[in-house]
Parts: structure tokens; sequence; C-alpha cells
């Protein structure tokens, strides 16, 4: 009894309850909480992933606009909608909190879907229709008000997506208290591949039975079945809402990080005490009892890397009080030198998420030109994006496979509580996604030089593989950040946030290298790689080839990074708290190269 009332009083100080009263870890959170942010998390990719996944099909068909602007329309849709994770975050982490953060932009998102029903309904808010593929010189692309209202419920939808995917993470992770009871490790490990798993099977509906609906029904109707599986996931959040554990919103991260770089700058050319206790903050005279590890980090001692961050926690020699612009505790220098470290490995991932976005697009186009039969059918035929459900359909039975036999396997074997490190896991992902490329090259070298028109099934491997590669990477991605615990608890909504940027960066890369592709490769005599609305004259196969060499890069750039961020000097040196370093800490010593 004593112990549990320990337990409460360990939470007053972030966490809350639904009226804003310390939660009680015997009532609040755990995996019970969980799975109602779950159920949003389903039914919101089951809404957007309809829209996102054949989005390029209703923007050439009913606006008209020609396949390469229409795969940047879809590009440049979805790098916003990870980018604004960025603004959710921020916005979550400094004033909202997760939950109701979640809450607001869930509705803007809906309201987008329900805009976007009306526009694909209503005959006078699209272009007259005509056919883009046999008579795409007399088709009108949509203009003025037209185009005004896709794009303003396109991007409603974005900014209520970008701002509620992070916190759905975020606050799913933050009813696991692994600051106070290391035993949730385990659980949250097991929270992120179930997040993954709801991830796909939301994937897997929306890329069978909606864009099935959006084929043979419309998409009105498509739209109008998204929107009602947003309103179900918003429902099945707000049933949670007395079983939530609530973590109260801090101080911006942006502002203390500000005040490291002023700092430092102003102090460049003064040196560092040979005592690191003569630091700001460098040690605390509140003892910390041998049971209990303080989570506010107050007894750390400065790391070498980034030294030159360390100058901003030098102490004038008067005992005046100075402006946190001029003098900052360890504790902050070594967050934000945190958040520097984690940039490179951050940068490996948008090569990936360049390839994604090939899947996405380009794939789904390469699938139309080919055989869409059901072999023994006459009538059937598979809407060619819903090919992208294929690795989906895989990892609804191998993620639980993985999570019930493969992670306690390997946690025997490496102590770890994930199994394999998340940075091992990145990195498999990443070698994956090269394979991928190279089958989709090879599938679209034969379909251009076949005399037959190829069965639609031979582009499945291109989507096996890579649907195994994001299962490794995406999940690695956010367990890496969400556990960077010298970044500060107050800015882990921030950080899952940063993970989703990396899909922005991707998806805006995917825009730039087809428009530099088709600069590069037009001349007087041909036309660009990706420059025609048919593939049979285009050169598809030759920019899979090139993203496939560029991905092989990447992933040796990933191996550089990887063994640089797990070198001594950052995991053993970084947090050293009453002598000690905490337990959570030491499942943090992330090298791919432990793998191999």
């Amino acid at each position: 009894m004593e112990s549990s009332r320990e337990m409460v009083v360990s939470h007053q100080d972030s966490r809350v309850d639904w009226r804003g009263r310390p939660s009680n870890p015997l009532k609040h959170g755990g995996m019970r909480a969980a799975a109602f942010v779950l159920g949003l998390q389903g039914f919101e990719i089951m809404g957007i992933a309809a829209v996102g996944n054949n989005l390029i099909t209703y923007v050439i068909n009913e606006m008209h606009f020609s396949l390469s602007k229409s795969a940047n329309i879809v590009t440049n849709f979805i790098g916003t909608v990870f980018l604004l994770a960025l603004v959710g975050g921020y916005l979550s982490d400094s004033y909202l909190g997760c939950f109701w953060t979640v809450l607001i932009f869930g509705f803007v998102e809906l309201s987008g879907f329900i805009l976007l029903s009306v526009q694909a309904h209503v005959p006078q808010l699209k272009p007259p229709e005509c056919n883009m593929l046999s008579d795409s010189e007399q088709c009108v692309e949509a203009k003025g008000l037209k185009a005004l209202i896709f794009f303003t419920a396109l991007y409603l939808v974005a900014l209520g997506s970008g701002c509620v995917k992070p916190n759905m993470i975020a606050h799913g992770a933050d009813q696991f208290d692994q600051d106070h009871d290391p035993k949730q490790s385990n659980k949250l490990s097991s929270y992120f591949n179930a997040a993954y798993f709801a991830f796909s099977m939301g994937e897997l509906i929306a890329l069978t039975l909606l864009v099935y609906v959006q084929t043979h029904s419309g998409m009105d109707v498509g739209f109008a079945v998204s929107a009602a599986a947003m309103a179900l996931g918003l429902l099945c959040f707000i049933s949670g809402t007395f079983l939530y554990t609530n973590k109260r919103p801090q101080r911006s991260i942006l502002t203390p990080i500000a005040q490291v770089v002023v700092a430092a700058t102003l102090k460049r050319k003064q040196v560092c005490p040979s005592d690191p206790r003569m630091l700001h903050g460098s040690h605390s005279k509140e003892p910390i009892s041998d049971n209990h590890v303080s989570n506010n980090f107050s007894n750390i001692q400065p790391t070498q890397r980034f030294r030159l961050l360390n100058k901003a926690c030098i102490k004038d020699g008067n005992n005046k009080m100075e402006s946190p612009w001029r003098v900052c505790s360890v504790e902050q220098v070594e967050q934000v030198k945190t958040l520097i470290s984690v940039v490179p490995i951050f940068s490996c991932t948008i090569v990936f998420n360049t390839i994604l976005a090939q899947l996405q697009t380009f794939s789904v186009q390469q699938a139309a030109s080919m055989n869409t039969q059901i072999p023994h059918s006459t009538t059937f035929h598979i809407p060619p994006a819903s090919l992208q459900a294929i690795p989906y359909l895989m990892l609804i039975f191998l993620v639980p496979l993985y999570d019930t036999f493969i992670v306690p396997f390997a946690r025997r074997i490496t102590g770890h509580p994930s199994g394999i490190t998340p940075l091992q896991r990145i990195g498999t992902g990443l070698l994956l996604a090269t394979l991928s490329m190279i089958s989709a090259a090879a599938v679209e070298h034969k379909r251009r030089n076949s005399n037959i028109t190829l069965t639609v099934f031979w582009i499945a491997p291109q989507y096996l593989v890579f649907g195994v590669s994001e299962m490794f990477t995406a999940v690695g991605l956010l367990e890496f950040f969400y556990n960077r615990p010298s970044a500060g608890v107050q800015s882990r909504s921030f950080l899952t946030a940063i993970t989703y940027c990396s899909y922005s960066f991707g998806f805006y890369l995917s825009s730039l290298l087809v428009s530099l592709v088709n600069k590069v490769t037009t001349s007087p005599h041909s036309s660009g790689w990706l420059s025609d609305n048919d593939l049979n004259n285009d050169r598809l196969d030759l920019f899979y080839c090139l993203l496939a060499v560029i991905s092989f890069l990447n992933f040796l750039n990933y191996l550089f990074w990887s063994r640089w961020y797990s070198r001594p000097d950052h995991d053993s040196g970084t947090l050293k708290l009453a002598g000690r370093i905490p337990p959570d800490h030491h499942h943090n010593m992330y090298s791919f190269n432990h793998a191999v």
C-alpha cells in the first residue's frame, strides 16, 4: 500500500488525469488506456491513406493535372502532412498537451475530408469530364475557385493529420511510465509494435475496401467514407478520456536551444574551467537516494562532444544572478547536444522516404499499365492503388509474430528490451529499401520489353520488401527518438514529430528529383525520363536504378553515423547522475554495427 502511495506522489509533477489531478498508475495509463489511442491511429490512417494513396488518380482524372504535376501535388501534400508534425509537437509540448492537440486538430482533419467529398460530389466544383489518356489536350485543368477549394480541403487534411500524428504516438507512449518504472520499457516496446500493427490494419483496409469503394462508387463516396473513419477514430479516442494519464505541457523546447546558442556565442573566447563542477548546474546539493534515480538529471557532468557549447555554462566570477541568455545549466546544454547528435541519424532516413514516395505515385501508374485482372476471373480487376495493401496484409501477421517470438528470443541474447536496438532496426530497413528499388527497376525493365501485358502481381515483390523495410525503419525511428532520456521528458512530442519530418523531406526530395531528372535528361531529340503521361515512353526503370544507387550510398553513410553516434564518448559519458548512469540509459547503446 505504501509503495502505491509513493508511485502516485512521483506522478504529481507531470502526470495528471482528465481533471488535472495527479494521476494514479493503478487507475490510469497502461495498455488499457493506450488501446483507445491505437483505435484512433487505425481509423485515422485508414482515412488519410485512402485519400493519399489514390490521390494521384483523382488529381489526374478529375482535376486534369499532368502526370508529373500530379505526382508532385501528391508528394508535396504528403510532405506537408509530415512537416506540419513539428507544429503539432511544438503546440503539444508548449501549450496544449497531447490530448487537446489530438482532439482539436482531429476535427480540422475531419473538416478537410468532408470538403473533399463535397467537391467530388458536386460537378460544378470540378472541371468538365474528359479522358486524360486519350484526349488529354482537350482536358481543362482545375483553376480558380475549383483549384482553391481542392487545395484548401487537401491542406486542411494535411494540417489536421500533421498535428495529430506525432501526438497520437506520444500520447499512447505516455501511458507507460518508464521514467519511474524501468519494467515499463518492455511494455513500451510492445506498444510501438502494436502501433505499427494498427497502422498496418488501417492501411490494409484503406488500400482494399476504401480504394475499391473509390474506384467503383466514385471518389465522392470514397472521401465520405474517409470522413466517417476519422469520425469513428475521434469517438474512440474520446471514449478513453477517463483512463488517460496526461503529461502537462512544459516550456518550449526552442527557447532553451536558443539560450544555449546565444550564451555559448557570447562566451566563445572564454576558457572552460578544468574542474567541471565549476560549471553552472553541474552538481546539486540535493541528495539522491540509492533506490531512486532522479528524472531531472540534476547531477550531470558535461561531455566532450560539441564541447564548444560547454562554454554556455561558464559562470562569471561575481556571485550576481546572470540572465538565462548568458549562462545555462549543464543539463540544458546536454539536451541541445542530444538534439544535434540525432540529426545525422534522422537525415539518413530521408532517402528511405523518397523511395516510399515512388511506391505511392509512379508505382501506382506502373500497376495501371499492367493486367489488373484476377486470374481465372473475367470481371474482377484489382484497383492499382490496392497493390500497396500487399505489404500490410503480410505485416498484420508478421508484426505480432515479431513481437511475440522474435523480440523475446533476441532479448535473451542481447539484453535489450526491444530485442535489437532501434539503430539496428533502422539500418536493416535502409538496406531492404535498396533491394526494393532494385526489384522495382527489374520489373519495370521487363514490363517495357515484354511482348505481352504482364500481370500486376509482378510488382508485388517491391511492395513486399519495402513493407518489411518500413516495419524496421519506421518503428525503430519512433522508438529511437522517444527514448532520448537526456532530451528531457517535456520534448517527447516534439522529438516524435521530428521523425515525421523525415517523411516530409523525403517526399519533397522526391519532387525535386523528378523535376531535376526531367531537366537533366531532356534534350532536343528526346523527352525526359519522366516527362510523358505514358510510362511506355518514359524511362521509369532508369529512374528506379538511380534511386537504388542513391539508397545504397545512403545506407553506407548511415553505417558511419551510427558508429559515430554510438562511440563511448557519447553514450557512456553523457549522463553521470551521482556517479551512476540511469537504468533506462543502458538500453540506449545504439549501434547498427553491433549486429554485423
